[in-house]
């Protein structure tokens, strides 16, 4: 299957008419390769994208079986271009070869005569308010915990658990993470719901969580491309003391940090558990 990693949007750059320029950036992570289109605003069009996409399959000698892409107002224009192509298009955060290439093409923007010299982070994304967890699915009990890369990777991965979001760049041992590094998580008994919390939780997509300090402090999970949803507050102050080493644990592992459901307590069964990440 070839993948193409597709990126349409904005950047800080003006034409000589003074109309901002968008830029279509596709890199296809077989061969490594990138190519990059501009538009002037006034012409930005799914029409436009879908005559720049046909072009470059010809340059590039193939047309992909999928296209990858992260950032949402992307989508938005993509979705009926791959309607049309009959291309199936995939929402993900997991463009990680893309978003290489947009972070080194960003640095060339300031020696462009385009610039405008306004400040651009090319993974900027607004996130939408968070919304609460249906409260029905939340499980009985939950913690903060942590595992040895080594132990994440040989022996919790290699359970035959159910429900699972492991992208492979996100592995220890991909990332070379010290095999007794502590990575963070959180484990949540679920009881009887624990199936139908874990398929709930992968119809979004989880990406990342993050421990918020507040006047009501909470756990927040970031899903699907910019969704938010707060999987539960609190306010005791050994929680709050164990959401700070959670959010310490995620600086000591690279922003690796997983979320893990079981049924009980046992240790024996598992639902379902993903591999997350503060940098996605």
């Amino acid at each position: 299957m070839t993948v193409w990693q597709v990126d349409f949007d904005r950047r800080p750059l003006k034409n000589t008419e003074d109309y901002p320029l968008w830029e279509l950036t596709i890199y296809d992570p077989q061969t490594q390769m990138a190519c990059h289109r501009f538009c002037s605003e006034p012409e930005v069009s799914p029409d436009w994208l879908q005559v720049q996409l046909q072009e470059l399959f010809t340059l590039m000698g193939t047309q992909p079986s999928q296209f990858h892409v992260f950032r949402p107002r992307s989508l938005t224009f993509m979705q009926p271009v791959g309607a049309t192509l009959n291309i199936p298009v995939v929402a993900t955060r997991q463009t990680q070869g893309l978003k290489q290439v947009l972070h080194m093409r960003a640095q060339n923007y300031t020696q462009m005569p385009e610039y405008t010299g306004q400040s651009y982070d090319p993974m900027a994304i607004e996130p939408l308010p968070p919304q609460p967890m249906p409260e029905e699915l939340w499980g009985e009990q939950w913690q903060f915990v942590t595992l040895a890369a080594s132990e994440l990777e040989s022996v919790l991965l290699q359970r035959p658990i159910p429900i699972q979001g492991i992208p492979q760049p996100l592995l220890p041992s991909q990332l070379s993470i010290a095999s007794k590094t502590k990575v963070p998580g959180v484990l949540i008994n679920g009881g009887r719901r624990a199936m139908q919390l874990a398929q709930w939780l992968q119809q979004r997509q989880p990406a990342s969580m993050q421990a918020m300090r507040a006047e009501l402090s909470g756990l927040i999970l970031s899903a699907g491309l910019n969704d938010r949803y707060v999987l539960v507050t609190y306010d005791d102050p050994d929680i709050v003391l164990a959401a700070q080493g959670f959010e310490q644990g995620k600086q000591n592992s690279q922003g690796l940090h997983f979320l893990l459901v079981q049924p009980d307590d046992s240790g024996i069964t598992y639902t379902g558990i993903w591999l997350l990440s503060a940098l996605t």
